[in-house]
């Protein structure tokens, strides 16, 4: 079945209240040979809409009660939450009154202000702690252990930046893709600027790439007032910084 002879299908069943394409053919300039077309049906109760998984059609079917609690913080499924990101609504039938798909599709796929405030000081909280530990690890000589603690900072770092301006850390296969068609607000984090950074992280250049990755964000989080989380590290913070 191509995904016009499913999409045909899906718009003209009255059970199915949306469809969301996400993935990478929902991202322009994203989409590979490869790519199949990642879908999320809403159906009503009752629905026997089938889902489906294979080279072309990758059909996740949920009904409106389960697609309004997956991917929030704190459900198990949290971790799909970029999936919504610039995914693309092709029809929402659902009770606008209760919040339509394409309502709950954007709130998944960004971070409100509030959700901004609670995640940003936590993400730079666990960059730090990992960045102590791979630049001890590195003092130590263990070079393995300090690139494993390079990588969770890493990871910490980009869910810090995103938070910042209010969006979803992407998945690393998307990274590159974000930097490039939605950048974000300072040269230091542009896709030619932060990428080598990050993999020189990851290298025998460990050390020095984490206290950069340090030392850039600083001034950056301490004007989004989050001075207090690096002032905790008190004598800690000037090693961290090779200083």
């Amino acid at each position: 079945m191509t995904f016009e002879t499913f999409l045909a299908r899906a718009l003209d069943d009255p059970d199915v209240l949306g469809v969301v394409l996400s993935g990478s053919q929902a991202r322009e300039g994203a989409a590979t040979a490869h790519s199949d077309h990642d879908v999320y049906v809403i159906v009503a109760d009752g629905s026997a809409f089938p889902p489906r998984r294979d080279a072309v059609l990758d059909v996740a079917v949920m009904t409106l009660a389960q697609f309004r609690e997956h991917a929030l913080p704190g459900s198990d499924t949290a971790w799909n939450r970029y999936s919504f990101a610039y995914a693309r609504v092709l029809k929402d039938t659902a009770p606008q009154e209760q919040g339509g798909i394409a309502d709950l599709v954007t709130a998944k796929g960004t971070l409100s202000p509030e959700e901004s405030r609670s995640l940003a000081p936590e993400a730079l909280g666990a960059f730090l702690n990992s960045a102590y530990r791979s630049l001890k690890n590195d003092r130590a000589g263990d070079l393995l252990a300090a690139r494993l603690d390079a990588a969770d900072a890493v990871a910490s770092y980009l869910t810090y930046v995103f938070a910042l301006h209010g969006r979803v850390r992407p998945y690393n296969k998307y990274l590159a893709w974000e930097l490039r068609h939605h950048p974000l607000s300072l040269p230091m984090w542009s896709h030619e600027e932060l990428l080598p950074l990050l993999e020189a992280a990851l290298s025998p250049e460990t050390a020095s790439a984490v206290r950069r990755l340090l030392n850039d964000l600083e001034p950056r989080a301490r004007a989004a007032g989050h001075g207090e989380e690096l002032d905790g590290w008190g004598d800690d913070l000037a090693f961290m910084r090779g200083r």
